[in-house]
């Protein structure tokens, strides 16, 4: 496994938040978070990165336990992409190169600059590149943030609801971008999803939270309308259409 989360527990002041959290994740595979509003999700992908300190548990990254690991040795495996992107007066393209930090020792190299053109060429932002962070839209803010976090050639990609600000194309051009690069890279992805159709599009996995705990962990075939019902509240069914289960309110 490239990563392991073994144990995770996590409280803001007294109020536990995350009890117990455990599963990992292999090479290549592509891992959607679900739960309803509430459930820790974000907070478990801060904790696996370390922005929050778990009160127990651990995270391993081949085998090194990042508490062991300075910011930039965790920068170097992680790569995290939050809910909201700040935005400013820097171009997209500096703004991608900032992705390179944690590995550049002096000055940006060759190779550095090599890693951000082909990272800005695979999510189509070549029109984009000396443009300013606050003249762009929301959309593409977004897709310019995973570009950013692709280019830290990171073995863990945490992604906090990558699609939340996209339009439809945008959602599934962002998307088959991270599915491609996991799959040739053998990075491991563990995303924050809302829409339950898109993780039954794209991940290979799925972890279901309620109240803080795993309450479901495995393939699509944990997708089911029962427990959908118990951790959303809502009635649903599960049929498949052209290959693809598809989760529908009933």
């Amino acid at each position: 496994m490239i990563l392991t989360a073994d144990g995770i527990e996590f409280s803001y002041r007294s109020e536990p938040v995350l009890a117990g959290v455990r599963f990992d994740v292999a090479p290549g595979e592509f891992l959607a978070v679900l739960g309803n509003n509430g459930a820790g999700k974000s907070t478990l992908l801060k904790c696996l990165n370390r922005i929050l300190r778990p009160r127990d548990g651990s995270v391993l990254v081949h085998e090194h336990d990042l508490r062991r690991l300075t910011r930039v040795q965790v920068a170097q495996r992680l790569g995290y992409v939050a809910q909201r992107t700040e935005s400013g007066r820097m171009t997209v393209y500096d703004a991608v190169l900032l992705g390179r930090k944690p590995h550049i020792r002096w000055d940006a190299s060759r190779h550095d600059h090599e890693v951000v053109r082909r990272v800005i060429s695979r999510l189509e932002l070549e029109d984009l590149s000396r443009r300013y962070l606050d003249e762009l839209s929301g959309g593409e803010l977004q897709k310019t943030a995973v570009a950013r976090a692709l280019a830290q050639e990171p073995r863990v990609l945490l992604l906090d609801e990558p699609t939340s600000s996209l339009d439809l194309r945008n959602q599934l051009e962002v998307l088959d971008t991270v599915k491609r690069v996991t799959a040739e890279e053998r990075v491991a992805v563990i995303a924050v999803m809302h829409d339950l159709n898109l993780a039954l599009r794209y991940a290979d996995a799925f972890l279901f939270l309620a109240d803080g705990k795993v309450f479901a962990a495995g393939g699509a075939e944990i997708v089911t309308p029962d427990n959908v019902g118990h951790v959303y509240g809502v009635s649903v069914s599960v049929p498949t259409l052209n290959g693809v289960p598809v989760v529908v309110p009933l």
